[in-house]
């Protein structure tokens, strides 16, 4: 099997893992807003503004640090493994005893239970590290496969049959809390490894000065994005942060997984080329061509269909999620850029450069969210829109003295594909003014968006279009 073939078996796999799960928890997230009220998905949001971030001192960017040392040994591994176990447990055990002043501190005081039972997610997080870091390495994103979609199988089972039962906020924090669970028992079946009764902190100190700059970057980030939920749900309510959460919701399923599988794959191919420049540069602009090329008609058709899709999926209770859903989906359209610019800096071994783009990008965030937020949270997710788009030159920046591919150039490689989509997106909108029914106006909105698109990548030649034509057949006339 050629490299290039290998790449794109493992990125597929990836991608097949991320589609099936994603896939079943949307189907499973339709089912339950029927079943449950928006402020209950609140409560759930509440709570995981805390063990989001939290989950990040588990890591503290050891599973990155291990993926771009060249020489990880048995030691490296069991290190960070028992690291990420007693970080897990000391953390649950902070949440445990802050539990009712977190209740306090929202005014809503049925949280306690549900704060100790779903921060249990956080010494799961801390067994199945290392072993997330060795499928990468290996580049096996099968085992992701199996243990990710069995997860949530049978968690989509249990929450819809409590939700069904009338447990209300229950069902989603046990959907959560067993889809986790079985993601860890299945890596730990599937994967060959296990920790050796060994720990060095002379080999933790070389993986922390690169880790934790990687941590911190990934700290600020969470918690400048959590920080907006959180600010709704104390000086708003839970069912406004419910709208805006879900308004989240589908847009960021069909970028995370996309993200993750060219993250997830990106950074232990280029980590490996990091010494070929100009490889690296190839691989670069590929990713950033292919990736725009299915996610900016993906977010801008869905923008133009998210009034009839909204209805149909979710009932007119959740109409006032539809402009959220808008904004977050012009929020999305330059994240895998950024995931591709952020992946190249990473696995050249410059965690100074990334932290210190974080530190910028953070702070303009932060600023962003204290002018928004006395005009709502609607103006929130404009906010947060604003600051994704400026991110992009400042992510692109580094890469033109790295890699002699920065702002300009990609900007010149992107501009037809997003040009097209947003003609394709006005033509949608067009189509939605039409006097039918939600799913007729549906359905037509997808077919003529499709048929615009590829239509015109056709009559334009655009470059991303004919490389993945050719690619796609290589790859099959290898196969």
């Amino acid at each position: 099997m050629t490299d290039r073939k290998f790449v794109f078996m493992n990125m597929l796999w990836r991608f097949a893992e991320r589609i099936g799960a994603q896939g079943v928890s949307f189907l499973v997230s339709v089912i339950l807003a029927r079943f449950l009220l928006p402020e209950e998905y609140g409560v759930v949001s509440l709570i995981m503004v805390f063990t989001s971030i939290l989950s990040l001192f588990i890591d503290a960017g050891f599973k990155n640090a291990l993926i771009q040392k060249k020489d990880a040994d048995q030691l490296d591994y069991s290190t960070v493994f028992y690291f990420n176990v007693g970080m897990g447990i000391l953390l649950y055990l902070v949440m445990f005893g802050a539990a009712p002043a977190i209740a306090r501190f929202y005014g809503e005081y049925t949280l306690v239970p549900y704060i100790r039972v779903m921060s249990l997610t956080l010494i799961l997080g801390g067994i199945n590290g290392v072993q997330q870091a060795i499928v990468a390495i290996r580049m096996q994103f099968k085992r992701f496969f199996y243990a990710t979609l069995g997860g949530t199988l049978v968690s989509a089972a249990v929450g819809i049959w409590m939700a069904y039962r009338g447990y209300g906020a229950w069902s989603l924090i046990v959907q959560r809390l067993v889809n986790q669970t079985m993601d860890t028992v299945i890596l730990w079946i599937t994967v060959r490894w296990r920790p050796s009764l060994a720990f060095s902190a002379d080999r933790l100190k070389p993986m922390f000065a690169y880790g934790s700059k990687i941590f911190l970057s990934s700290l600020m980030n969470n918690a400048t994005t959590k920080l907006a939920s959180l600010l709704i749900g104390l000086f708003y309510s839970a069912e406004e942060l419910a709208y805006y959460e879900k308004g989240n919701h589908i847009p960021d399923l069909l970028i995370a997984n996309v993200q993750t599988s060219v993250q997830s794959v990106l950074m232990p191919v280029i980590a490996k080329q990091q010494d070929e420049r100009a490889e690296v540069r190839i691989i670069l602009r590929r990713s950033i061509m292919t990736s725009s090329y299915i996610i900016f008609p993906c977010m801008t058709g869905l923008a133009a269909c998210a009034a009839p899709l909204v209805r149909l999926l979710y009932t007119e209770k959740w109409n006032i999620m539809i402009p959220y859903m808008q904004i977050f989906c012009i929020a999305y359209m330059p994240w895998l850029i950024h995931t591709a610019n952020l992946q190249v800096i990473q696995a050249l071994g410059y965690s100074d450069i990334f932290l210190k783009i974080e530190l910028i990008k953070q702070g303009l965030d932060f600023v962003l969210i204290l002018v928004a937020l006395p005009h709502g949270p609607l103006v929130l997710a404009e906010a947060y829109a604003l600051e994704a788009l400026i991110a992009f030159f400042i992510n692109a920046y580094p890469n033109k003295k790295l890699v002699d591919y920065g702002c300009r150039e990609q900007m010149r490689d992107i501009c037809p594909v997003l040009l097209l989509s947003i003609f394709m997106g006005v033509c949608v909108l067009a189509v939605g003014q039409l006097p039918l029914a939600d799913i007729w106006k549906l359905l037509l909105q997808v077919i003529s968006g499709v048929a615009v698109y590829f239509g015109g990548s056709v009559i334009f030649k655009l470059e991303s279009f004919t490389y993945m034509l050719k690619f796609a057949g290589d790859f099959f006339r290898r196969k």
